[in-house]
């Protein structure tokens, strides 16, 4: 592949990478560093992954998540469910409060799911909550939750921090301004050092145990050879990826901390449809095709990603992912296909497709970005790259103020309707690329509403076709996690959705 990098491996041995010599941590306390800061502590507002984080280590709902990434009792003591699956009732566990000590009742999951659904509120989540009908309370300890069609991964969904219980009584008061910030959850923050840290201190009104650990610090670090490095200095316990360069030294030196596992998530890149060039359905199937995506996943990641032809990762389609006749062509074949689609929507070597990139700080984010550009210029596109940070490239995003950008999905839960749903118009600012195709929403209601587990399958994966076949995305791989963790975590379990609230780190450890 011409103009394309190749990663150039350090081994272990030239001295690169040696450990940065750290002052040891404190035994009460957990260092974690997260990709990017926060952008927010509003669980029922924040959409990326380091804020959902530091979210489930201070709020909780009906129910939690456990060190498996499993959903378990959290707020709820217990549950039965009805015969046609509909209808949940939860029971509170006893005198329940937030960290000032206001008492949490069943009345703060229907305020909670409410102001969820108010448009006032914007929350990106409220198309993942599509499925529930209602949630009402019956007295001080039972909680209904009604749903539109069965639903078995309910517990997941009541697990994320957007349905957790909320402070209404300080609502009015700029609630999370506060500090200590009133939480429903173990951990309550106490500094934000913008840049620098957060720090999360044990919430002793919390109706669970803390162990020994009483401090939890959030560090943001998107740099993950600067990550890697100040967790081999001892001056961290976790790490949110590591660079992909670093991963054979890695497994020779460090292989006790190292954690490589399966995913619940895809990268991708996303078009702005609202507007040209790539309002045009035939240029973004022309920029789709041409991309060597086996390239990227084996030869310039090397993390053993999966090639992602379509959204949906493998254990949402019976182990077999999306792949398109296309994908099988040869290079050349794809390209002229790719030239051809831009010769019918106009272009030409006079009048040449040029649009930008954009992407966050991250030297992997870059070298995926550079690769495609370079991809694309073969078919005689103009290409230029644009870089930020996080906070402010998902800003943009949002805002609709961008051509192609770098996003991705990770699961809120292990469902594939938590992938699709993203890319309708009810999914609101996340849906990023303004998709909004009526037959695709149909496609996608009737598989949510199919109570057959094998034909529901099927037909959502008829949805996830008709989807990649209109491209308002690139799939280019499917994740896998990689993280650093101190073996003094031994409560650490893999798992496929990569959660790992910090609660479940220290029930186990020391």
């Amino acid at each position: 592949m011409c103009l394309f990098f190749l990663l150039i491996g350090c081994s272990a041995g030239d001295g690169a990478d040696e450990a940065i010599q750290g002052q040891p941590i404190d035994s009460a306390q957990i260092i974690r560093l997260s990709d990017s800061e926060a952008t927010g502590l509003d669980p029922q507002i924040v959409s990326d992954l380091s804020s959902l984080r530091i979210a489930m280590d201070q709020f909780e709902g009906l129910a939690r998540f456990d060190a498996k990434g499993q959903p378990i009792a959290g707020l709820a003591q217990s549950w039965s469910v009805s015969e046609d699956g509909l209808t949940w009732r939860f029971q509170l566990r006893d005198a329940l409060m937030f960290s000032d000590k206001a008492p949490i009742d069943a009345s703060h999951f229907k305020r909670g799911f409410d102001r969820l659904r108010d448009p006032k509120t914007a929350s990106p989540h409220l198309a993942l909550f599509d499925i529930i009908e209602s949630i009402e309370n019956r007295g001080a300890d039972n909680v209904i939750v009604t749903l539109k069609s069965p639903f078995p991964q309910l517990l997941e969904l009541l697990a994320h921090p957007a349905m957790a219980a909320l402070p209404f009584h300080a609502m009015d008061k700029d609630w999370t301004a506060m500090r200590p910030m009133i939480v429903s959850g173990p951990y309550s923050l106490s500094d934000w050092q913008l840049g620098n840290q957060m720090t999360l201190e044990a919430n002793r009104d919390w109706h669970g145990k803390h162990g020994k650990i009483e401090k939890i610090i959030w560090k943001p670090m998107s740099d993950t050879l600067t990550a890697m490095r100040t967790f081999l200095s001892g001056a961290a316990d976790t790490t949110s990826d590591v660079p992909v360069n670093r991963l054979q030294s890695l497994r020779n030196d460090a292989s006790e901390s190292l954690k490589l596992g399966d995913y619940l998530g895809t990268y991708y890149y996303a078009f702005n449809v609202r507007k040209p060039p790539f309002d045009d359905a035939r240029v973004r199937r022309a920029l789709t095709i041409s991309i060597d995506r086996e390239w990227i996943a084996d030869d310039l990641i090397q993390s053993n990603n999966s090639p992602a032809f379509g959204l949906l990762p493998k254990q949402f389609t019976g182990g077999k992912a999306y792949r398109p006749e296309w994908a099988d062509w040869p290079r050349e074949k794809r390209q002229m296909r790719a030239r051809q689609l831009l010769k019918d929507a106009g272009y030409s070597d006079d009048n040449p497709l040029a649009f930008e990139i954009g992407f966050n700080s991250s030297n992997e984010h870059r070298r995926v970005s550079v690769a495609m550009a370079s991809m694309w210029r073969e078919i005689g596109a103009n290409v230029s790259l644009h870089n930020s940070e996080a906070s402010l490239h998902f800003a943009n995003l949002r805002r609709n103020d961008f051509a192609l950008a770098r996003s991705g999905w990770i699961a809120d839960i292990a469902a594939p309707e938590n992938f699709l749903y993203v890319h309708t118009k009810a999914a609101g600012a996340s849906n990023y690329s303004g998709f909004d195709d009526p037959h695709y929403e149909a496609l996608l209601n009737a598989a949510t509403q199919e109570s057959d587990a094998k034909l529901r399958l099927e037909k959502m994966r008829d949805a996830e076709q008709y989807l990649m076949q209109q491209s308002p995305i690139i799939p280019i791989y499917h994740y896998v996690s990689r993280a650093l963790v101190s073996p003094r975590l031994n409560g650490w379990r893999d798992n496929i959705s990569n959660i790992h609230p910090s609660i479940t780190l220290i029930e186990d450890s020391l």
